[in-house]
């Protein structure tokens, strides 16, 4: 099997902004996603939603000199809020059913993760 990073970016202001109601609305998307991934045979093997951007704390190498910075590496209006790490050997089925995600992400980034382990697919 290989193992597959969903990533979720999005906007924070937009869940800073939400009620109770709305967020409710989005774990339940959530948790339809993670029903639908074991009904069809994924494995989830891990994930994490994170915390906000701005609480990031960012190292920087030029040349020999290392700076820390507050805040993410990036500065844009996106950030990623969470991922999914899912194991299956079908990832059109992993495309299909991500799309779940959509009742309640404005975006949602499938990519493969490295084998490390010497192991051929």
């Amino acid at each position: 099997m290989t193992e597959y990073a969903v990533l979720i970016p999005g906007d924070e202001s937009v869940w800073e902004n939400m009620t109770p109601e709305q967020r409710a609305g989005t774990g339940a998307a959530h948790q339809k996603f993670v029903k639908a991934l074991e009904e069809r045979g994924h494995k989830v093997t891990g994930g994490a939603e994170l915390t906000r951007a701005r609480t990031a704390r960012t190292l920087r190498r030029t040349g020999d000199r290392i700076t820390l910075t507050d805040g993410p590496y990036a500065e844009t209006a996106e950030q990623l809020g969470g991922f999914y790490v899912v194991a299956t050997d079908d990832l059109d089925d992993l495309v299909e059913t991500s799309r779940i995600l959509l009742e309640a992400e404005g975006a949602v980034e499938i990519r493969p993760c490295v084998d490390h382990s010497g192991a051929t697919p």
